[in-house]
């Protein structure tokens, strides 16, 4: 009887050596298997997720500001019952890249024009608001833009109009 203790103690002891055996290769299996997805699911950096890194860590180039000399000049004769009322502005504009700039001195007859046209077609009344002189400077950024975009294959784009004479009797 005492043959068959000592039988079972060592049959037990096996099975508990085997069964801790057991849960630490399952254990190391899925800690294996936890790492692979984790690592599947980060990238291994061949992925888009590095280039998306890249874009968000790249720098503005500096400002390039570009002062046309001329002021505009308009008359809103008009407008106000024979009063003479004018307008006369100043402008500077700013791009990222110089090749904008000299696209815009390269174009400036075709610029001044456009915007000579844009003024004549404003109210005198709507640029006395913040708002009216705000949009105009908007208006002026996107004309800019568009003789820009339709004479040269540039992708950038001026990115700022500034008034820096704003002139109304």
């Amino acid at each position: 009887m005492a043959e068959k203790k000592d039988d079972i103690q060592v049959v037990e002891e096996k099975t508990n050596k085997t069964t801790k055996l057991l849960v630490i290769i399952i254990a190391v299996l899925l800690l294996a298997v936890i790492g692979l997805g984790v690592f599947m699911l980060m990238g291994n950096g061949d992925n888009d997720s590095s280039a998306d890194a890249e874009a968000t860590t790249t720098v503005k180039q500096p400002p390039v500001y570009f002062a046309i000399e001329d002021p505009f000049i308009v008359n809103f004769s008009e407008q106000s019952n024979g009063a003479v009322r004018y307008m006369q502005v100043k402008i500077k504009v700013m791009a990222r890249s110089q090749a904008v700039v000299d696209m815009v001195k390269e174009h400036l007859p075709a610029v001044q024009h456009e915007l000579l046209i844009l003024f004549y077609s404003q109210k005198y009344d709507d640029l006395q608001t913040s708002e009216g002189s705000q949009a105009l400077q908007q208006a002026s950024l996107a004309t800019i833009n568009q003789i820009l975009k339709s004479e040269t294959s540039l992708e950038d784009e001026l990115e700022a109009v500034y008034f820096t004479s704003f002139i109304m009797q």
